[in-house]
């Protein structure tokens, strides 16, 4: 199938920045791949695979220095991507994006993506989030580092090297170790408008840096007291390239290197080499680390020069990245979210979490489709919330059974059910009536996969926005003198309804007409406008249902500093006792349905169990969102 590009509607521009250029030689124009959408990171790999820019490289079988890669064989992988999320919260959507990013680029183009942690900042870090990684990026379809049993990477695993890595810049005359407090350097250093100045400490001979850095390394200076900064340009018009820390005292328990280590390297540090021991060719990630580039460029030359690393070296790529309406990505508010209990955990399905998102009833097929859809550039946009929900719409209006279902019930009552339909010949039956077999297919489009079966009695369940005792115009369903037809059912006539003191509607009446039923000869004689769904009194299954809005009423609820908070809504969850058609008793959770005329929704794939069903809405059947 080929896919279409969401409309330009749904996609509003933030800014009409120009796209970066890519890096000398590249052609601006290049063909993709049949049926994929063009973007510039396919244009830069398809030119780098025709110029055969990483054709010579070797791999040695596993991450490593220049001396490993020079034994291995010629690298089987024509490009090298990487996802390296840092264990510190749970995936989101954004990071979906990236993930469907970076795998389907190395699988397009027969390569391979490698799955890494970057865990450096161990004081945030912990398995609990390893696991929930590996299994959100299962889920999407995916495995890494060339086989679907692989390890994932470690950032940790490195960091022998990275100090091997800081010493040759050192005895280069590429670092140093400053003592200056953590205020002195961020004065020092200037701003946008005004040069740095050099830390006291910058002129000390390698020999005096590599001890001390060495002091570091064994615990003899507290928290705080130093870092080791590289030495490029305290004048530099990028702030980035002034004396940036590359490693800093920290004693921390690791989740993976436990108290080996009291110093770890700066994210900045350790990336680009991680990148460069995985043979990465392209390292793609959004437009925040832009200005990092030039130090990732630095480095990885430095280290190539010292004999560490293989040329030629990875190169980084920068996207958007995702702005969705009505949702915040940031992972601290997320856990603020969570943990003062605004939401019922990580996996709440009104969360952009893969967890919850999962939960909620997407599938990887809808998240897979969405980010393809949504394209990647360079410049930054809003997405509409509603892109997203068409995306798993899609995926499931071929896949997901039918069913009834009544989500707000009221009883009609067929006062001529007996007269018309006969006693039932079972006398034990007699309190309900004579019942009416009653059959649809499990999917329209699909008739090898069967039919449901149910029935039909005197007393059956309807919605009650079904009834208006004075209807208001185009009004065509349940009023008194109006017929309408039992979907897979009989025509019926409204005569009225009961009503309590109050004056609140109890039941529904009507009568049935005759000789009607759905599939019968002459059942079509009655014409009707209005077809509504029902579910029998007599063999309908009550379950939970959780209906679920957004979660915030402003489409932007962080932007511009606002306070996220002051923007949930309210009732982004109601929970209400529906009633199901039979054929659900046996619905497994996760599994996925549609229910007629309401939506698509999940058995819970935490809660639902037999016995007790439970459904979440996954999306309603028509975009809802602008209205």
């Amino acid at each position: 199938m080929v896919l279409q590009r969401a409309s330009t509607s749904k996609i509003k521009r933030m800014s009409s920045s120009t796209p970066s250029k890519p890096k000398p030689g590249h052609p601006a124009n290049a063909i993709a791949p049949a049926n994929k959408p063009s973007n510039f990171l396919r244009q830069i790999i398809e030119h780098d695979l025709a110029a055969g820019s990483y054709a010579q490289r070797k791999w040695g079988g596993s991450p490593g220095d220049a001396a490993h890669h020079a034994q291995g064989a010629p690298d089987p992988a024509k490009i090298r991507t990487r996802f390296p999320p840092e264990p510190n919260g749970y995936l989101h959507i954004g990071h979906a994006k990236s993930i469907c990013i970076n795998f389907g680029l190395a699988r397009d183009y027969g390569g391979v993506c490698h799955l890494r942690f970057d865990d450096t900042n161990p004081e945030k870090e912990e398995q609990e989030y390893v696991n929930s990684i590996i299994d959100a990026v299962k889920w999407l379809g995916f495995d890494w580092n060339g086989s679907p049993t692989a390890a994932p990477y470690q950032a940790s695993d490195y960091f022998d090297f990275m100090y091997r890595a800081a010493e040759a810049l050192i005895e280069a005359g590429h670092a140093y170790v400053d003592e200056q407090t953590v205020e002195q350097i961020r004065i020092n250093r200037g701003d946008f408008g005004k040069p740095g100045v050099d830390s006291p400490f910058r002129s000390r001979t390698p020999a005096e840096n590599l001890a001390r850095f060495r002091e570091m390394r064994d615990g003899k200076h507290e928290d705080g007291a130093m870092v080791l900064r590289a030495k490029i340009d305290m004048a530099s018009p990028n702030i980035n390239l002034r004396d940036p820390a590359i490693y800093r005292i920290r004693r921390a328990t690791h989740h993976n290197t436990g108290d080996k280590w009291c110093i770890y390297p700066m994210y900045t540090f350790a990336h680009p080499i991680e990148d460069a021991l995985e043979n990465i060719t392209h390292s793609i990630c959004t437009l925040e680390f832009e200005d990092q580039r030039p130090f990732y460029d630095w480095l990885l030359q430095r280290l190539i020069e010292a004999g560490l690393l293989s040329a030629p070296p990875p190169h980084q790529y920068e996207f958007a990245r995702l702005n969705l309406s009505y949702v915040i990505t940031s992972k601290r508010k997320l856990a603020q979210l969570v943990y003062d209990h605004k939401v019922k955990g990580w996996d709440d399905p009104r969360l952009p979490t893969l967890v919850g998102l999962r939960r909620r009833g997407y599938t990887p097929e809808a998240i897979q489709l969405f980010a393809e859809r949504i394209g990647v550039t360079k410049s930054d946009s809003w997405i509409d919330y509603s892109t997203l929900e068409g995306c798993l719409r899609e995926t499931l209006d071929g896949s997901a059974a039918r069913a009834m279902a009544v989500l707000d019930p009221i009883k009609l009552v067929l006062s001529n059910w007996d007269a018309v339909m006969g006693k039932p010949e079972d006398s034990s039956q007699a309190a309900v009536g004579k019942l009416d077999d009653c059959s649809a297919p499990l999917h329209p489009h699909h008739p090898e996969l069967g039919k449901r079966s149910f029935k039909i009695g005197k007393e059956v369940w309807i919605d009650r926005s079904d009834f208006e005792e004075t209807p208001h115009k185009g009004f065509f369903r349940l009023f008194p003198g109006n017929k309408v037809r039992l979907k897979y059912g009989h025509v019926i006539e409204c005569t009225g309804c009961t009503k309590d003191a109050s004056g609140k509607i109890l039941e529904v009446l009507a009568t049935l007409i005759p000789d009607t039923k759905s599939g019968t000869p002459g059942s079509d004689a009655v014409k009707v406008k209005g077809v509504i769904t029902w579910v029998g009194v007599s063999d309908g299954l009550p379950v939970e249902v959780r209906l679920y809005d957004r979660l915030f009423l402003d489409a932007q609820p962080d932007a511009g500093g606002k306070d996220f908070i002051e923007s949930l809504n309210p009732n982004s969850l109601k929970v209400v006792t529906a009633f199901v058609e039979p054929s659900l008793a046996s619905a497994k959770a996760d599994q996925k349905f549609q229910f007629e005329r309401h939506g698509y929704f999940v058995a819970d794939r935490v809660d639902h169990a037999a016995g007790k069903p439970v459904f979440n809405l996954a999306v309603g059947l028509k975009d809802s969102w602008g209205k």
